[in-house]
């Protein structure tokens, strides 16, 4: 079994928290001290350098005293307008307990199609890249405003999969009220075992995931399963602990878990990044081609990203997101990608730097026509495989 991950090393990290801990269901309000003390945490990892995100439920359960929605079940549209007032009053208290420690928080509701679509998830990443870069912690719940089917997605737990997939996060951290996984539910069966670490989703792993339990949380452990399949896939690892431990560090989830806090780790698939660059280069049918020159293509073999400057022909019509082909000049397939612009804008600003394309284009995207994460190069002898 590979060695328990260290939170304290993260690089860029997805905390995932449930409504049961976010909301007091006495009060219908937000747990404003153990909100705090979570920002605390938030603050002392970005301290040693890690880019934090955060996805967040407790909308429908914030807004339901206040409309007078207490049954049990809700009605479709009945949880579509809590979700409208309670995401008000979500967003502002993390705002309070982020800006407290000095940090600007930023609200993004996110669909399913959001991220299945390729176009929208592009756009996604990238304004979470840019907030990540300008210093703010993203705060995401799903946009359960305008689902058209019952809130089941509402849970977050494979959003926040999602997410972290997305946004290429090595740890994925979903806060519960449970320490980890057991190997039976240990409410009901007293010779449950927990399980430390999991290195890979067996059929017997899955097999442990039970019915979401009662109560304003939509999640579960099967949930949670189907997260960890995510996101360890992707290559990040993922750990299922508790959102409120026992002792002093119990408005502390995080710092807990960084002196050693009892929970389970997935570990990440080995082959998790490349999974996702060989489903560039074999499943995507390339809707147009860029031809580059010989400095572009020593430049790509060397494991960078595609500038504008190298390109010297645009040839086909795809939009931002679609994949292509990149070829030498002598007609050589050189990889395939997935590119940052539309054809029409990649042939305006080919063969220009990076810091003109605000000037032809009138706004400024990204530096790279075919950023290096997207893209995959071909094995020959002067370079690897991307």
């Amino acid at each position: 079994m590979s060695a328990r991950p260290d939170l304290t090393r993260a690089r860029r990290l997805v905390v995932k928290i449930g409504s049961a801990l976010v909301v007091d269901p006495q009060a219908g309000a937000p747990r404003a001290a153990w909100l705090a003390g979570v920002a605390e945490d938030i603050a002392a990892a970005r301290a040693r350098g890690t880019e934090v995100i955060v996805v967040s439920s407790g909308a429908i359960a914030l807004a339901r005293r206040v409309l007078g929605l207490t049954r049990k079940r809700l009605r479709l549209e009945e949880k579509q307008a809590a979700a409208a007032v309670g995401q008000i009053r979500l967003a502002q208290a993390w705002a309070e307990a982020l800006s407290a420690q000095g940090i600007t928080a930023a609200q993004l509701l996110l669909t399913l199609e959001d991220t299945e679509d390729r176009r929208r998830y592009l756009n996604a990443r990238a304004t979470l890249g840019t907030l990540l870069g300008l210093g703010a912690v993203p705060v995401i719940n799903e946009n359960d405003t305008i689902a058209t089917a019952e809130i089941r997605f509402g849970d977050n737990d494979r959003l926040a999969a999602r997410v972290a997939e997305m946004v290429e996060a090595d740890q994925l951290i979903l806060l519960s009220d449970i320490d980890g996984l057991y190997t039976a539910d240990p409410r009901r069966d007293p010779a449950a075992a927990h399980i430390p670490a999991v290195a890979a989703l067996t059929p017997e792993i899955e097999a442990m995931g039970g019915e979401p339990p009662p109560g304003y949380s939509s999640g579960g452990m099967r949930t949670k399963l189907v997260a960890a399949r995510i996101a360890t896939q992707a290559g990040c690892a993922m750990a299922i602990a508790l959102g409120r431990p026992e002792g002093r560090l119990a408005e502390h989830p995080l710092t807990a878990l960084t002196e050693g806090a009892r929970c389970t780790w997935f570990l990440p698939a080995p082959e998790g990044r490349s999974a996702r660059k060989r489903w560039i280069a074999g499943a995507l049918a390339p809707l147009g081609v860029l031809v580059v020159d010989a400095g572009a293509a020593r430049a790509l073999a060397a494991g960078r990203s595609l500038l504008p400057a190298g390109v010297r022909a645009v040839e086909g019509s795809f939009e931002r997101g679609d994949p292509v082909l990149v070829r030498g000049a002598d007609g050589t397939e050189l990889a395939r990608g997935l590119s940052a612009y539309a054809s029409a804008d990649a042939a305006r600003i080919a063969g220009h730097h990076s810091d003109e394309i605000e000037t032809i284009l009138g706004w400024r995207g990204r530096d790279e026509i075919i950023h290096r994460d997207d893209l995959v190069l071909h094995a020959t002898a002067d370079a690897p495989p991307g």
